[in-house]
């Protein structure tokens, strides 16, 4: 006796089908606009409030302030840069305040033996300072929190027995190129914002471009994939790791010159201010996505709202500190929420 044949439903029907073409375009359209306001958000949030802020203050759109603004942003953006590609990768550097604060007196121990030794110093002292960092993470595989922990506290202490515990100040003379680098402008640009932008185009270029970037995102993406795929794990985290600490010496040795001495107070609390930075620009913590165009934003938007603070005038500065975090905390919720909507479409 044969089986009656019943007439299944249509594969559609039992949802186990293509979903419809309509439905199918709405998810890729959801998908490209968590996509731009997971990696753009902070730029548009930037454009409002620097207009709100032009009108709501006489002085904040003055070519003097946003000068002023810009030039002490450089410093911190310079930093940022170097922890991007970090962080792209999945790791997070705390050394490179105190790298920051010991660059700035390199240089301006090294500026008495002329320009190129106040500038080359402070970079090959606090790039070693990021091999080993590297090496450490990469070879060792210890966690880079505990690493670059210690590296902070290592690079600090170096820097006050150089000043013999803060005692002594060195300056940058008056008239020397070092000087001139970090005080004088160029249409109407400080030179340090030039550098910064420079390094900020070749920085884009490098992680978007070259097969180093390519390396940077595998790493962070999958760790175990890239290195099944031949991505050289360990060389990518050393070379990201170096990089960061250059940077941030460079941008110390810059805030040298524009200060005219090595201040041993700076860079406390920068790594923070870094990190905040590139996470608000868009650059996921967990790594694997990111650019450094968000870095820079990141920046402008923490300098902005300081900037606003302080012309409100009755708002006390730890205000800054405070919203800040609040803004931070804000950014990462939202990052996390994109996030998971992107895997479930």
């Amino acid at each position: 006796m044969s089986a009656t044949k019943t007439d299944a439903p249509p594969a559609a029907t039992r949802g186990e089908g293509p979903a419809p073409a309509g439905e199918a375009v709405g998810a890729a359209r959801s998908e490209r606009v968590s996509a731009l306001v997971q990696q753009h958000g902070a730029l548009a949030v930037l454009v409002v409030v620097s207009v709100v802020a032009s009108f709501s203050f006489d002085s904040f759109a003055t070519g003097d302030n946003l000068g002023n603004m810009a030039t002490s942003s450089a410093f911190l953006a310079i930093v940022a840069l170097g922890m991007t590609f970090v962080i792209v990768t999945g790791g997070i550097d705390l050394s490179v305040g105190s790298l920051f604060a010991l660059g700035g007196v390199l240089a301006a121990w090294g500026s008495r033996h002329g320009t190129l030794v106040a500038l080359l110093l402070p970079l090959v002292v606090c790039g070693t300072v990021g091999v080993v960092n590297g090496l450490l993470v990469a070879r060792s595989r210890l966690a880079p929190f505990i690493v670059t922990l210690a590296a902070m506290l290592g690079a600090r202490g170096l820097m006050l027995a150089l000043t013999d515990e803060g005692a002594e100040t060195y300056l940058i003379g008056k008239g020397s190129f070092l000087a001139e680098l970090g005080q004088g402008s160029t249409l109407g640009l400080g030179n340090p914002v030039w550098i910064t932008l420079a390094l900020f185009a070749a920085g884009a270029v490098v992680l978007r471009r070259t097969r180093f970037g390519q390396h940077v995102y595998a790493v962070g993406g999958n760790e175990d994939a890239a290195a099944l795929m031949g991505v050289p794990v360990a060389r990518t985290k050393v070379l990201v790791y170096t990089l960061s600490g250059v940077l941030a010496g460079l941008a110390g040795a810059l805030n040298a010159a524009w200060l005219a001495s090595g201040v041993t107070i700076l860079g406390s609390g920068m790594e923070l201010e870094a990190i905040a930075a590139v996470v608000i620009g868009g650059t996921l913590l967990t790594g694997g996505l990111g650019h450094v165009s968000g870095a820079l934003v990141g920046v402008l938007l923490l300098k902005v709202i300081q900037n606003v603070i302080n012309q409100i005038g009755s708002l006390d500065s730890s205000y800054q500190q405070v919203v800040s975090g609040a803004f931070l905390a804000v950014v990462v919720v939202a990052q996390t929420w994109l996030g998971r909507r992107r895997q479930l479409m």
